[in-house]
Formats: structure tokens, sequence, C-alpha cells
């Protein structure tokens, strides 16, 4: 994944970041608020040598002081020193719990040591720390060496008394609000991008380039609900889905010049991917090139033409392979193009297909037409269009956006390259457009009329835009009768 594919996942996991960092900031709020209240106390004692008279010795007692400064605020923690501070102030509790909440630090290059005690009552809180400071200076004196008139070395002087908190310094409720907030959106960011590393669909054109180097022909947008359904060259001639098969048939008519397609065969890895809808958009796209395209229902398992096409389909292509019918009879004139339904549902497709009664139709059909569209069964569910990939020019391989797996692309194009057929190339259906690419005057509805003349203004009536491929389960019967 690059950099813009990772903003993709976010952009597209963006309640998901929302909902998360909320959560994450009340959850924080809230355990602030259900914490005591914290109050810190803090006193500071000086400490000093008391002999020496000379420049010299002054220096070695300041010296000798700073060498001990770190052991005696180490002290401050030890039973030695608040054991004398509970039996002094009735504490109900023991010197190990008590050291939990003193700390004792000496700021660097000084003799003083700052006392702080951390307690949920502000007034006890100062009276522990200055019976702390008492503690340790009356210890320290106790420990340290003594001068020759017998006096201890080391002397200890509190020379900043406790005061009572005004207010408490835990739980800081903005700083747990914020790291709530920041840790539910980071587990958020976590998931968003695990889900996109884990996600092995087809999405984008960069995602289809990873599964195979196959010449892509086109890509078909996205249909949104309030965009009208059916076939978009009947229902929006000049919408945005429109030239997208306008497009992808000047990319198959132009994909060998030295070897035109004449045949091609309309498949899909899995189900539900658009193939029908596609072979049927193609045909008419190619309609607009060549006087006469024939479009064939060969798939014999779930035939869906006769339904989208509003025509006849009782009596078509598996009649004529089973010998129950002429070809010339069951070939049906719709919208411009001829139309082979499939016919009736045979109990072996799969021996009809493979014949060679439909190797010598096809031909004959490949002759008496410019160009035949056939849309197939899906190929990992049967092997059906492993043969009409042999026998036709190529396949076109359909891809639906956020549906087709990588792994089951790759296995239908393996499978087809494992009996030597031939795969023209692949089209990439239901993607998502930037609503900014529908200015060029694509929208479905009214077609705007450009102006003859610079600086001439046109009339824009409201139109609807992002028109969209449409998938294999169209069920709007008014949509398609409107599309006949």
């Amino acid at each position: 994944m690059d950099f813009s594919e990772y903003l993709r996942a976010l952009k597209r996991s963006w309640a998901v970041l929302l909902v998360a960092t909320l959560l994450g900031g009340i959850v924080g709020f809230g355990y602030a608020r259900s914490s005591p209240p914290l109050y810190k106390a803090s006193s500071s004692v000086f400490v000093s040598a008391q002999q020496g008279t000379t420049t010299s010795e002054l220096v070695q007692g300041s010296t000798y002081t700073q060498n001990l400064i770190q052991s005696y605020a180490q002290l401050a923690t030890l039973p030695t020193v608040l054991e004398p501070v509970i039996a002094r102030l009735r504490l109900d509790t023991t010197a190990a719990e008590l050291a939990r909440s003193v700390s004792a630090v000496s700021p660097l290059n000084t003799v003083l040591i700052e006392i702080s005690v951390v307690d949920s009552s502000p007034a006890e809180a100062a009276r522990i720390a200055n019976a702390v400071s008492d503690s340790l200076a009356t210890t320290v004196q106790g420990i340290s060496p003594k001068t020759a008139a017998g006096t201890p070395a080391v002397a200890m002087q509190q020379v900043a008394q406790a005061q009572e908190p005004a207010f408490a310094f835990a739980p800081n409720t903005r700083l747990l609000t914020l790291t709530g907030a920041l840790l539910g959106l980071a587990l958020a960011v976590i998931f968003a991008v695990g889900r996109e590393l884990l996600d092995t669909r087809i999405k984008m054109v960069k995602d289809l380039h990873r599964v195979t180097d196959q010449p892509l022909l086109g890509t078909i947008p996205w249909r949104r609900r309030t965009d009208p359904a059916g076939i978009a060259l009947r229902v929006a001639p000049q919408g945005r889905a429109a030239e997208s098969y306008r497009r992808l048939a000047a990319n198959l008519e132009y994909i060998n010049p030295d070897a035109p397609v004449r045949s091609v065969v309309v498949t899909s890895a899995s189900e539900g991917e658009g193939k029908s809808l596609t072979a049927i958009n193609l045909a008419l796209a190619l309609r607009e090139k060549f006087p006469r395209v024939l479009l064939v229902d060969a798939d014999l398992r779930q035939p869906r033409l006769a339904k989208y096409c509003q025509i006849e389909g009782g009596v078509g292509l598996s009649n004529v392979l089973a010998g129950a019918a002429e070809l010339g009879a069951v070939i049906e004139p719709w919208g411009g193009i001829h139309v082979l339904p499939s016919g009736t549902v045979p109990p072996n497709p799969n021996q009809l297909i493979s014949s060679e009664t439909m190797l010598a139709l096809l031909r004959t059909c490949t002759a008496d037409f410019d160009i035949v569209v056939i849309d197939s069964a899906p190929l990992l569910p049967v092997t059906d269009s492993l043969v009409l990939s042999r026998i036709s020019d190529g396949a076109v391989f359909v891809a639906r956006s956020g549906r087709t797996k990588r792994a089951h692309l790759a296995a239908a194009l393996e499978a087809v390259a494992g009996v030597n057929g031939h795969v023209v190339g692949v089209v990439l259906n239901g993607i998502k457009t930037p609503r900014k690419d529908q200015a060029y005057g694509y929208g479905i509805g009214i077609l705007r009329e450009a102006p003859e003349a610079e600086g001439q203004i046109s009339k824009r009536p409201e139109h609807r835009s992002d028109e969209a491929s449409v998938d294999d389960n169209l069920t709007d019967p008014a949509a398609v009768r409107a599309a006949s």
C-alpha cells in the first residue's frame, strides 16, 4: 500500500474514527471524574556542614554534604524516618504504604531536599510533609559524624514549610480526556488500516494491476440509488455510464488492429459482478460503429438477457444446439441489434457449449454479423466460459469494485490460460468516481446544450449525475420496459 491508499482507507472509515475518538474521550473524561482528587504538598530542607573556619575547610564541608545529599533524599522514604511520623501523627497506615505517597528529590548542584506528599486531604498532605521534614532532620543528626565538640557534623534546617494546596493536582481531566481520545483514534486507525490490508477485494484500478497485467478496457461508474435503473445506453444515452461503455467498445475495437475482434465472450469470476448488463451495453455501444451486431445469451444455466431486453426467450441457443430449431428463426431484433436468447434451460449445458455444433454456430454468426458479443456463465462455478474463450476471439472479464476478490479473479484468469484460451482484457465495474469528474457535462437527464460560440451561455436544466453500472440482479421491470 502507498500513502494515498492509507489515506483512502482512513477516509472510508471516517465514521469509525469519529466514534472511536469520541468514545475514547468519554471514557477518559469518565475515568477522571470517577477518580478521587489528590493533593500534593511540599516542604524544603537545607543541608549544611557544621564545621570549618577557613575557606578550605568550608569548601571541603560543602563538597562533603553534596556527596551525601542524594543519600539523605533516599533516606526520607525509609522506615527509620517514616515510622516516627506515623507515631507522631497517629496515622492508620504502615511505613511501606506511606512511602508510596512520599517523594524526595534534590535539585542539581544544590544542597536542598524537596519533600512532597500526596494525599486525598490537602491538610493531611501538608501535615505529613512537614512531619517528614522534621523526622528526616532528626534522623540525619543522629547518624551523621560528630565534630570535636561532639555536635553533628551535618545539620538540616527546614527552609520552606508545606502549605495546604488550594487545588488538586490529579486527576487532570483535560489530559485524561485528550489521552482517551487519542488512544481511541489510534485504535481506530489501526483497525482501518488493518481492515484495508486484510481486505482482498478489488476496489481500484491499482488493485486490478496487482492481480494481472491484462489490459484494462474500461471502468464503469457506480450507480447511485437516485439514478435511473436499467440499460445505460437506453435510459441515459448521454450519461457517464453510457460514455464508459462507448470507451469500452472503442478499446475493444482497437485492442489489436492487425486482428480485429469479431467475437468476444463477456464473463466474470463469480456471479453478481455485472457481466450481463455489461454485455448488453457493450453490444449497443458497438452498434454505433457496426451495422450488424449479434448479442448471444450463452449462459444456459441462469439466462438473463431475455428478461433484461423484454423479449421472448423460450426458444433460443439451447434449442438450436439440440437441433430443435433453426438459427435464423430464433434471432430477434431489439434496440438496433440482434439478440439470440438462451432458450430452454437444458440438463447438459456444458456438453452443448462444448459441442462441434456450437463451434459451427459461432462461425456462422461471425460470418453473418460484423461482431458477436456472447454473455456467458461465471467461470469459477462452471467451465462453460473456458470453452467459449477458446473458440471465440477472446474473453472480457468483468470485475466488480468492492466485491470481486483478487484471488478469485487470478484463479479465473489462470484457468483460461490453462486451456490455452485468450483474454482480451478486464473491465472494472461499479467503481466510485469523484463528483468533480462529472463537470464535463455527461449528467443524466436532459442533455446540456453546448455553446455554439465562445462567450455564448447555454441553458443548463437540472440533471442528475453519476450514472453508474447496474449488475446482474436488476429486477425493475418498469425501467427495463422503458428501456426497450
